[in-house]
């Protein structure tokens, strides 16, 4: 993924309206969001199902292997084991948590269905078609409902209609993530205060009330879901309190943004609720099995890279004689310097280019000192530069940077020096604690287009929260970012 410089501007505050159409024009179908959300859900499962059913046949017929994919009647059975692990629910989790149960449920429908299937056939055949069904199933399912949560998003029907209650400061930055975060499924409509909590005009939701008359506040919609934003706040919640009774789902949010790459669940402690932090990228076999995902997936993906590269670099050698590749000095692992290998986009003169275009143009040098790149470059290739930067092709070549164990597939992205010293000690701390990869949560998400502190958010979600299910899950969402070329310049 290309990261030709960082926004350094700080991040707006999210804006808390809907994307989509006013609020009016849903006021007939807000009351049935929830089925509407888990209707367009099952279809779009089903289309992803037999079409991956398909896929698996068509596989069967062209290696002229004995055994063929599940029937399309099997399709159901997909949909009850998506039904099982949570995926209906009508509202969240957010993608990452949703990715792996969907991951979970195909891995369920395979192995019942090929116990069901398998007595009487081939068994090498069967269990090979059946191994290719869920991987295109796993393809097609995840990019169906990107594309449906997406649409869902545009009408204002994805989020469950959510209060905050807590203290006006808490629930501020609390609002403005999830407007900023809407495929995590809520959507904030109102705030009820804690009555100790100071008044806000600016508040950028409506105050419904406080925490002393809940049983007197009346919501315009039905309350999905509350979130409490402390211990303190839920227990002014009186047990038999209508606004939130059933079927409103009730979350009480703690604030472990602080903590050094915690992977977290609940744990039951007789009356007591502890938090069990767990250091994913820390323990020797989870840093193997990172390794054996890049070595299954760089070493192909650099044979079919070669498709790319070889002729990129021939024409690179046409239109600027010099070599084709370059390398850049970065920070990696350890804050050691590694060695990032690219395809050149640049004239072999860049340097002196930019010196002179800077020296006759103050707006690009303005331009420059701020974001660190230039929209209108001089430096950059014709043809050729734009389109590998854009394409994030250019970056291809650190596959074999992978495959050396210099960087991983995923990770936060190697950053200059001049880049990184923007950062305090702490956090470059942390991040050289992992390897860099070729494409990261930063890149898929925002790319050139997030300033540093969103930068700063998404490196230290990814190194806090591993696991291998959001590993495949930022691979499989580099694919529509490159593919779009958010950001890219």
């Amino acid at each position: 993924m290309a990261d030709h410089g960082l926004n350094l501007h700080s991040a707006g505050p999210a804006r808390l309206r809907s994307r989509g159409r006013r609020d009016g024009d849903l006021t007939l179908v807000r009351p049935y969001r929830k089925p509407i959300v888990v209707a367009s859900l099952v279809s779009g499962d089903l289309a992803a199902t037999l079409a991956a059913i398909a896929c698996s046949h068509l596989l069967a017929w062209l290696t002229g292997l004995s055994a063929h994919g599940p029937p399309p009647a099997a399709a159901l059975l997909v949909i009850v084991a998506f039904l099982a692990v949570g995926l209906y629910s009508g509202s969240g989790p957010g993608p990452y948590e949703r990715f792996r149960q969907r991951t979970l449920g195909i891995a369920g429908f395979t192995v019942v269905w090929i116990v069901l299937a398998l007595p009487g056939r081939n068994v090498v055949d069967f269990v090979i078609v059946q191994l290719a069904n869920a991987a295109c199933l796993l393809l097609f399912s995840h990019y169906v409902e990107a594309m449906t949560r997406g649409l869902l998003t545009y009408v204002d029907l994805w989020g469950a209609s959510t209060v905050l209650v807590g203290a006006t400061a808490q629930c501020r930055e609390l609002a403005q993530l999830l407007a900023r975060k809407s495929e995590l499924g809520l959507k904030p409509i109102g705030l009820i205060r804690t009555a100790g909590s100071r008044a806000d005009a600016s508040f950028p939701l409506p105050v419904l009330g406080t925490t002393t008359d809940l049983a007197h506040i009346r919501p315009r919609v039905e309350i999905e879901v509350a979130i409490f934003t402390s211990t303190a706040a839920l227990a002014t919640l009186p047990r038999d309190c209508p606004l939130f009774a059933p079927p409103c789902r009730v979350l009480l949010l703690e604030d472990i943004h602080t903590m050094q790459r915690p992977w977290v669940r609940a744990r039951m402690l007789e009356t007591m609720v502890g938090i069990e932090i767990r250091r994913g990228l820390c323990s020797r076999h989870n840093q193997l099995l990172k390794r054996a995902l890049d070595i299954i997936v760089a070493l192909p993906a650099a044979l079919l890279a070669l498709l790319v590269v070889i002729p990129a670099a021939l024409l690179i050698k046409l239109i600027d004689p010099g070599p084709a590749f370059y390398v850049q000095k970065r920070i990696g692992h350890h804050g050691k310097t590694v060695s990032v290998l690219k395809l050149r986009t640049m004239y072999t003169d860049a340097e002196r280019l930019l010196e002179a275009h800077l020296a006759h143009d103050p707006q690009a040098r303005a331009e420059w000192q701020r974001f660190f790149k230039l929209r209108h470059d001089p430096r950059i290739l014709p043809v050729i530069g734009h389109f590998l930067r854009r394409s994030s092709a250019d970056e291809l070549p650190q596959l074999w940077n992978v495959i050396c164990g210099d960087m991983s597939l995923v990770g936060p992205r190697p950053l200059p020096t001049y880049h990184a010293e923007q950062f305090d000690e702490e956090f470059r701390s942390v991040r050289s604690s992992v390897l860099p990869g070729v494409t990261g949560l930063w890149q898929v998400c925002a790319r050139s287009d997030g300033d540093l502190k969103v930068l700063r958010e998404q490196d230290l979600f990814y190194i806090r929260n591993w696991s291998p299910w959001l590993d495949v899950y930022i691979l499989l969402q580099t694919v529509p970012a490159v593919l779009g070329a958010r950001g890219a310049r």
